[in-house]
């Protein structure tokens, strides 16, 4: 039987991540895109900051994607969206649109390609990488007075060299304690510690035989996924973003000129 196309934008949304064989996480992150410009095409201004993710989109027809204004429409909501989020997140927004369209276009949904002449927004010159911290500013860092979860997770990127994605991906049934190791997934290799790990490290996990190693401070909201939320604690992994926040401002007194603070990748040794 040929399966009916959907009338609706969202429900169009709901059956291209069904398809996508993306994980929830992911899944959720590409929804929340999908629905921004969901906005633009209904020519009303999409919700900022935290409500983003909670409005609900506007009910419109998939068919106003082949609506001679709909180009024009998303490149004005690209612009805006431009003065609001940086570079990288705008075009990785930009790339969920165009991968969607391209699927719906693929079973004849909709005819045209609004997405064309949307062009990649450019990206900041890199900066040059700041120089992993020298033994004595390890030593500093390491005298804070901060949380257990603080101290934990930079003695691990330091002793480790893990990247900090990886290490934060650790969930609390990996840790092989007494090897002073991580029991890999399939593929990769496992995150190894020192001493300051070691004796960190079975304090942070007292009471956890499972979820999230770093853990935020609050619950978790009702839509994170399982795999990111600690079924003893209720809380949710912690983010980079927050860790590097953190990070940055614990070390605001060490640094020269004082304020500036640290960045999470200078804990990884030297090369």
């Amino acid at each position: 039987m040929t399966e009916l196309p959907p009338v609706e934008y969202g429900l169009a949304v709901e059956r291209y991540l069904a398809a996508s064989g993306l994980a929830e996480g992911s899944r959720r992150i590409y929804r929340i895109a999908l629905h921004t410009w969901a906005w633009a095409l209904a020519d009303r201004p999409a919700p900022t900051g935290p409500g983003r993710r909670r409005a609900r989109p506007p009910v419109l027809p998939l068919a106003l994607l082949d609506h001679p204004d709909a180009a024009e429409r998303l490149r004005a909501a690209a612009a805006g969206r431009g003065a609001d989020t940086d570079p990288r997140t705008l075009n990785r927004e930009l790339s969920t649109l165009r991968a969607a369209v391209a699927w719906w276009r693929a079973r004849g949904w909709i005819d045209g390609d609004p997405t064309t002449d949307l062009r990649p927004a450019p990206l900041p010159a890199p900066a040059e990488a700041a120089a992993p911290l020298a033994e004595e500013q390890l030593r500093a860092l390491f005298a804070l007075r901060a949380p257990l979860r603080e101290q934990a997770l930079w003695h691990l990127l330091h002793e480790s060299g893990a990247a900090i994605e990886t290490v934060l991906a650790l969930n609390a049934d990996q840790l092989d304690l007494p090897r002073r190791r991580s029991r890999p997934r399939p593929g990769q290799a496992p995150v190894r510690w020192q001493s300051g790990g070691a004796r960190l490290l079975p304090l942070l996990t007292v009471g956890r035989a499972g979820g999230p190693l770093f853990l935020t401070d609050r619950r978790a909201p009702a839509d994170t996924p399982a795999a990111d939320r600690c079924p003893h604690t209720g809380r949710a992994r912690l983010s980079y973003r927050r860790a590097a926040e953190l990070f940055t401002a614990h070390t605001r007194t060490l640094t020269e000129p004082p304020g500036t603070g640290w960045t999470l990748r200078q804990l990884r040794p030297g090369r």
